[in-house]
């Protein structure tokens, strides 16, 4: 899956489970943060330049045009994303979010 779109659930997943949003993302994987503003049903990405707006439970990332569930239960919370088919799923865990793209199978890291 691409990164905008693992930045995207990392955001809005970390927004529901700890119940605020946070103003940024900082991945790991690249080493970098990333501006993020929004509540949890959605928010904008200043890197990609796109919104994301709610879908049902899920979100709706206009940078991709696509479509991604997301399913939250306690600290965990999984999905597919309808933009290159990949399902995956994670968990929240204070200001860290883990997500395992099944897709490319690999873990990758985020903090909020």
């Amino acid at each position: 899956m691409r990164e905008e779109t693992r930045r995207a659930i990392a955001f809005a997943a970390a927004a529901r489970i700890n119940g605020k949003s946070p103003s940024s993302v900082y991945s790991y994987d690249r080493g970098k943060y990333t501006s993020m503003s929004g509540s949890a049903s959605g928010g904008y990405d200043y890197e990609a330049g796109a919104h994301i707006g709610s879908s049902g439970s899920g979100l709706y990332h206009y940078g991709t045009g696509s479509h991604i569930d997301l399913k939250v239960k306690d600290k965990a919370f999984s999905g597919h994303d309808y933009d290159l088919g990949h399902h995956y799923s994670g968990e929240v865990r204070g200001r860290a979010v883990q997500i395992y793209d099944y897709g490319e199978g690999q873990y990758y890291n985020y903090s909020i």
